[in-house]
């Protein structure tokens, strides 16, 4: 019987292949065809660097398609996401760098060793215990690696979107009990970064005034200003942190909101023959009234 992991097998074959290995197989010779001299002349001219940003887009491609239980969809990103690892593992071993089976077998051995609970002896009571553990082992992992920080904070990546990112520092805090016990010891800080927030922006307006003469618009590169924005941005992810809210869709869902009811007055007015742009802003706020009350009536 021929042994199909050990050559190429093309689109017409895959849909009878029912083993995972040698489908993972297929994937993998795909991708060192196309990457050979009788292969694709832009896969071959790829880099780790010119195709890092693919990464993210069908990561976050993917992440659409859960936000909108599109699943089909979800397959078919994936998909993009394995392609992109597998791609990255080739132009790897192309450089002589590591190969695809390195990638495996490195994070078969870290699933062991993060999980002892699961494939040793370790006892834990719930999830809390379970993430306690793991930040312990990734410390311990960060020793062993003599990394030049052990900062529990060391390994988030600096690329994340900002929300994202101060969510997560703040969950790996919480994991060593430097949280707030309450939800309103958090909406006391959110208070209390608002009162800061102000009193920047009033003390830049009476600089502004004093240098001046005139009260002109704050500037926006103000140190103190940017750092009281980022304090209360930072204390609202954590306001949703602890509702159990997604910041990050949060704001993408009033975002989108946001498209649908200002396209509603757009057309609105462009329906009426209204130059939208020359209309004062109390006119454009009756508009957003309008939109608002539609958009609503058509969720119901």
């Amino acid at each position: 019987m021929e042994n199909k992991s050990a050559s190429p097998v093309f689109t017409e074959d895959v849909d009878n292949i029912k083993d995972t290995g040698v489908l993972f197989s297929v994937l993998v010779n795909i991708m060192k065809k196309l990457r050979s001299c009788s292969g694709c002349i832009w896969d071959r001219e790829q880099t780790h660097e010119s195709i890092k940003k693919n990464l993210v887009e069908e990561a976050y491609e993917a992440l659409e398609s859960i936000e909108d239980s599109n699943y089909s969809e979800l397959k078919e990103e994936l998909g993009d996401i394995l392609l992109q690892v597998v791609f990255h593992s080739r132009i790897a071993e192309d450089n002589k760098e590591f190969e695809i089976n390195d990638v495996i077998s490195a994070i078969i051995k870290k699933l062991i060793r993060r999980h002892p609970h699961v494939f040793g002896d370790k006892k834990v009571q719930n999830s809390q215990d379970i993430l306690q553990n793991w930040e312990s082992i990734k410390k311990s992992e960060r020793k062993e690696k003599n990394s030049a920080s052990l900062s529990l904070f060391s390994n988030i990546p600096a690329m994340l979107p900002s929300l994202h990112y101060a969510c997560e520092i703040q969950d790996r805090a919480a994991r060593l009990g430097f949280d707030w016990d309450s939800i309103e010891g958090v909406v006391e800080k959110i208070n209390e970064e608002i009162k800061e927030l102000a009193a920047a922006m009033d003390s830049n307006n009476k600089s502004m005034k004093t240098m001046h003469g005139v009260n002109k618009i704050p500037a926006t590169n103000d140190a103190g200003i940017s750092e009281e924005l980022g304090d209360l941005l930072f204390s609202i992810v954590n306001l949703s942190r602890h509702l159990g809210l997604d910041s990050e869709q949060c704001l993408r869902q009033t975002c989108a909101k946001f498209i649908t009811r200002f396209d509603c007055m757009e057309e609105y007015a462009d329906k009426r023959g209204i130059d939208f742009k020359s209309l004062p802003l109390d006119e454009k706020d009756l508009l957003w009234e309008i939109a608002k009350n539609d958009t609503r009536k058509k969720k119901l």
